[in-house]
């Protein structure tokens, strides 16, 4: 995070009180959380250069560090009171077994089972405590061996040979050899939601995997794609008991009771209640301290914040900017901070009225009130976005603006398509539903935000469902608009299977079904380079295209922190068995094996 950020994260713990703008959650409460496997996963606009947006800017380092320097002494005082930091630095502490972690969750999800579950941003969560990925992120972002020992392609980067590590047994007793990867990798290939992150990436199911010996696999890819291994990071990479998915193909019900290779095993689940995995004595990556991780949904961001503050809840993941200004306020709790993940917006289905038609899309586009979005529901402490890359990667493309706050636009937009037409308009506006995934506080507060700001043009349909029936009407594409997070992944190459034409079918990931074989063609091109210098002005490009369709209203940058009670240690202390340390969290999600309680 830029020091300027900080400042206005700090600036804002000083002045909590009396931004009190109603209870509730942020980002997390408020957009579907989709992020996906090659989804890392799964989560913003910037009509730039209003005198306003140039006032929030960061300041010059020299002046930022000057401002530091001038702080009153009760705000250096919470600074180290409430520490916000990249990452927990490994505990010097002697490891402590025993305890139970209780992790509070933004919702609860449809099941655990990476074959077959909507894995949004909880699931993953829960995904890591249980199953292994056949590789990780590093510090520095790179796609590492984790259950795989290692990784090697052909010099056109389409086929990828996998050895995997020796010895390595789930938690049911089966071992983990290539006919266990296979097993895993043609149950998601089949699977109608889960198969279509994996289908893009292989021509057939017969040609995509040659099983060489009892460890070593080869992918083999339709297209040259020289960072595979980062979409085997997430929920496509998360390995499951063989013997395990063949019962759970029988009885789903077993989607509740994942087997994995991880470093806890399942013990029990009541569904809106809490899930709970106890230790892996057996675990191949080490000893495991905790004896216990209880997950808990907790959909209300306010409620999960006072659980955490009155020790009922140990840790939590969160994007909601008050939760994270309260608990910044409070010398009890550490959060560790990411802005380089995914990004929230508004998402319009191209393929369905009214916005099949690029005028409505631009309209409600011109609009939006984003910047009333970012002053009250995120206190302008995230980053606007109009992109899906932040200001700081090399892939960010200065000259992508996306004009939302200018309703004068919008009407002569709306005016020209009710008069083609006038079956999709009403009073002269134009008709449209808006869902978001709810019950939510501030989901309903940005509703009324965004219908307020829409009511020149539009007559808006609010429509509030439960989180996986949310993500499933947006797959199945019965949606014209939607609140939605997304992209950011730390690979770019894996955000693909959200963009490309073959992504659209019945089902789709392609969430607003549109079809560029230009664009198709610039993501390829990006997934086949090897250096940040050839990806860079590709996926400036891609930016640039992606503004022109006006398929996202981009809001913000997400702001993911992990909360942690004092004592809960080595959280981010997690390396691979080739001291190879790994990144600590990703969208709100991380690695437990490593944690213990300070005695």
């Amino acid at each position: 995070m830029s020091k300027s950020k900080l400042a206005r994260i700090l600036a804002l713990m000083l002045a909590f009180s009396l931004f009190a703008i109603g209870c509730g959650g942020g980002d997390d409460d408020s957009g579907s959380s989709a992020s996906s496997s090659s989804e890392s996963s799964a989560s913003e606009t910037a009509e730039e250069a209003p005198a306003e947006e140039e006032a929030e800017e960061a300041p010059a380092e020299e002046e930022a560090e000057e401002e530091a320097e001038e702080a009153p002494a009760e705000e250096e005082a919470e600074e180290e009171a409430a520490p916000m930091v990249e990452t927990q630095e490994e505990s010097v502490l002697e490891p402590v077994f025993g305890g139970t972690l209780r992790w509070g969750l933004e919702a609860e999800v449809d099941g655990i089972n990476p074959t077959a579950s909507a894995l949004s941003a909880p699931g993953l969560t829960m995904m890591n405590a249980v199953f292994d990925t056949l590789a990780a992120f590093d510090q520095d972002g790179n796609a590492v061996p984790h259950l795989a020992e290692s990784f090697s392609s052909s010099e056109d980067c389409k086929n990828w040979t996998m050895t995997l590590r020796e010895g390595v047994i789930f938690h049911d007793g089966t071992p983990l050899n290539s006919e266990a990867v296979s097993v895993n990798f043609l149950t998601q290939f089949s699977d109608p939601l889960v198969g279509l992150a994996v289908r893009p990436y292989y021509a057939s199911a017969e040609e995509a995997l040659t099983i060489v010996d009892d460890l070593t696999v080869i992918f083999n890819l339709v297209d040259a794609n020289c960072g595979f291994p980062s979409a085997l990071t997430g929920q496509l990479g998360a390995t499951a008991s063989p013997t395990w998915l063949a019962a759970a193909l029988e009885d789903p019900t077993l989607d509740q009771q994942p087997v994995g290779t991880g470093p806890f095993v399942y013990d029990s689940r009541t569904e809106d209640s809490v899930t709970t995995f106890v230790r892996n004595e057996n675990y191949w990556g080490g000893d495991v301290y905790l004896d216990a991780i209880e997950f808990y949904p907790v959909t209300d961001g306010a409620v999960r914040t006072q659980l955490l503050l009155e020790g009922e809840l140990d840790a939590l993941a969160t994007t909601d900017v008050e939760s994270i200004a309260r608990l910044a306020e409070e010398d009890s709790i550490t959060q560790i901070y990411d802005d380089t993940g995914d990004e929230s917006f508004l998402m319009l289905n191209s393929q369905k009225a009214p916005f099949d038609d690029i005028r409505a899309r631009q309209a409600i586009t011109h609009a939006t009130p984003r910047d009333r979005y970012n002053t009250l529901i995120n206190l302008d402490v995230t980053t606007k976005a109009d992109q899906m890359f932040t200001q700081e990667s090399p892939y960010y493309n200065p000259d992508v603006v996306q004009l939302s706050d200018k309703p004068d636009l919008a009407g002569p937009l709306v005016d020209a398509y009710c008069q083609d037409n006038p079956d999709n308009c009403s009073g002269g506006k134009i008709d449209i539903e808006y869902q978001y995934s709810g019950p939510s506080v501030v989901g309903e507060r940005v509703a009324d935000l965004l219908v307020e700001g829409w009511s020149d043009f539009f007559n808006v349909d609010v429509q509030v469902l439960p989180q996986d029936q949310h993500i499933q009407e947006a797959a199945f594409g019965l949606y014209n608009s939607i609140g939605w997070r997304q992209f950011g992944a730390v690979n770019p190459g894996d955000d693909r299977v959200w963009l490309l034409c073959r992504a659209i079918g019945g089902i789709s990931l392609n969430w607003p079904r549109y079809c560029d074989e230009d664009r198709d063609a610039i993501i390829l091109q990006a997934d086949a380079a090897t250096t940040v210098e050839e990806k860079a002005p590709l996926y400036q490009e891609l930016s640039k295209m992606i503004n022109e369709e006006y398929l996202y209203v981009f809001y913000n940058h997400t702001l993911w922190t992990i909360s942690m009670a004092d004592g809960l240690e080595n959280l981010c202390g997690v390396s691979t068995s080739e001291d190879v340390k790994m990144r600590c969290q990703i969208n709100g999600r991380t690695f437990f094996q490593s944690a213990f309680f300070a005695e």
